[in-house]
């Protein structure tokens, strides 16, 4: 096949993709609509985006019929859907909608990744952008009028951008599209501004052959190059959340980048009778007689952190729970469709729908582990030097084929076991094993991993929930799909300006140009 031709094969590839996660979405929004009533924190995205269609601003109507100013939940997720219920009409139908249009884009999103990451196969690029388009917990989920699910899709789409990103350096312009999208994921979750610096890293790696030895020769022009992209991408997801932070300043009586949340959530996390997951808040004797939203949320962080100071040991022992109450056994779709309508939605069916998506979900785990766990592909590691030829492999290199079989063997375990936490960890040491071979990834492995990582690092700090972890799951079901394509490092685009300035990379064998992917 023409290099022309696997292209235009590849793009009705992703054509399909979309198509496919979009009806599957459609389907269940049709058989949802008339069913299932926003609940939980979908009833008040649902309430702020009524006042947003109306033109009373993001406020609350009390029940003594005093209105507020909010912002304790993030504005981005009822901020997109009050402008549709203000066209539209404002009917959770329209949220979900929008819900299954950002959800297909996430399996598009991968499927492209994925295609960088095999660029000789077709095979793996369409299951990894199936996975994400029939994953039954992110397609179930569709209904909630909800933030994780278009989380975890704009995610998936900052990572194709840093993707595009790579292959286009030393250019800026794509990594203002990475900041881009990365604030408006920080809108929906304010923690996604974790992501900003780490996928413009990604976008950073790879660099062509030959790059160390132009950079050394002006390492400070080396290190502004680097940056550069980095400050652009961070900037440009701070610009976008700017003008919602001078609201918060003007409105809240106390500046906050999007949400005044963080202390309520904290204090949640830093109960000692916790479970780990949601509770309902102990108010602090401090914070009883502060009634102001802002001041409330920042006297709740102070005490939070006051008592994480005093007992660190006790608090740190709730990370397992926690990590456990969002890794475990997610649960998402089922548990809101049954909190919504338990006549539409019965306690059988929401055991039912948790035992397949909990099947789909370690599956996809026991694959990215099984990716994780081979050994790197050739050309990801440095020529070894003539002496260490000589000398063999050392005592630490000797030392990692059996560490890398027991986290392998944990992770399996834990996989098959009721605590698969402790699975999505050995993920990660794992991949951690292949040293800086991890850093020739492709793109696709990579923001899998560093998604994994924020995420539990977030949870262990706050609390959990098994629907938190949806974020991760368009791009650890893409991951997945890798364990069963031929390892090797993803290459630079084929014509792309080399970053120090030097000739265009010559093309991979039996790979067409990368000047048409999208």
């Amino acid at each position: 096949m023409s290099d022309d031709a696997a292209m235009a094969a590849r793009r009705r590839d992703g054509s399909a993709i979309f198509a496919l996660a979009l009806a599957a979405r459609i389907a269940i929004v049709a058989w949802a609509a008339g069913r299932f009533p926003p609940t939980a924190d979908g009833t008040y995205y649902h309430r702020i985006a009524e006042r947003i269609a109306a033109g009373l601003g993001y406020t609350w109507l009390w029940p003594d019929g005093v209105v507020t100013y909010a912002a304790h939940y993030p504005v981005g997720y009822p901020g997109a859907v009050g402008a549709l219920y203000a066209v539209f009409g404002a009917r959770p139908a329209v949220a979900m909608l929008l819900n299954a249009i950002v959800g297909a884009l996430a399996a598009l999103a991968v499927h492209r990744l994925a295609v960088r990451a095999a660029p000789r196969s077709r095979a793996i690029p369409a299951l990894s952008g199936a996975l994400v388009a029939l994953h039954p917990g992110l397609v179930a989920y569709t209904p909630a009028v909800m933030t994780e699910g278009v989380t975890g899709s704009l995610v998936a789409c900052a990572a194709w951008a840093s993707a595009r990103a790579r292959e286009r350096r030393p250019a800026l312009a794509p990594f203002a599209v990475l900041g881009l999208l990365v604030g408006a994921a920080t809108l929906v979750r304010p923690q996604a501004l974790l992501l900003a610096p780490v996928f413009a890293g990604l976008a950073l790696l790879g660099a062509p052959r030959g790059d160390g030895a132009r950079l050394r020769g002006s390492l400070a022009a080396g290190a502004a190059r680097r940056a550069a992209p980095v400050v652009v991408t961070v900037l440009a997801a701070l610009l976008v959340c700017a003008p919602w932070t001078a609201r918060n300043c003007a409105r809240m009586n106390q500046c906050a980048l999007v949400s005044v949340n963080g202390g309520w959530n904290l204090l949640i996390g830093a109960d000692p009778a916790s479970t780990g997951a949601w509770a309902p808040i102990q108010v602090p004797e401090a914070c009883r007689e502060v009634f102001d939203e802002a001041g409330k949320d920042a006297c709740f962080g102070r005490e939070a952190r006051r008592y994480i100071a005093e007992h660190p040991g006790a608090w740190l022992g709730l990370v397992p729970r926690k990590l456990a109450a969002t890794f475990d056994y997610c649960g998402a779709a089922g548990w809101y469709l049954h909190a919504s309508n338990p006549a539409a939605f019965t306690e059988d069916d929401k055991v039912a729908l948790g035992a397949v998506e909990t099947v789909f979900e370690r599956l996809v785990l026991l694959c990215a582990l099984m990716w994780a766990a081979r050994k790197p592909a050739p050309g990801a590691l440095a020529a070894p030097h003539p002496d260490d030829r000589a000398r063999g492999p050392s005592l630490a290199q000797r030392a990692l084929v059996p560490a890398r079989l027991a986290l392998f063997a944990l992770g399996v375990v834990a996989a098959l076991h009721v605590h698969a936490w402790v699975g999505y960890l050995a993920l990660l040491g794992l991949a951690l094993l292949q040293g800086r071979a991890l850093l020739r990834a492709p793109v696709l492995a990579l923001s899998a991993l560093a998604v994994l990582a924020a995420t539990a690092a977030t949870h262990a700090v706050f609390f959990g929930a098994g629907r938190y972890a949806l974020v991760a799951f368009p791009l650890l079901s893409g991951l997945a799909a890798l364990a069963a394509a031929r390892q090797s490092p993803e290459q630079p685009r084929v014509g792309a300006p080399h970053p120090a300035g030097g000739a265009p990379s010559a093309p991979p064998l039996g790979r067409g140009s990368n000047d048409e992917l999208l």
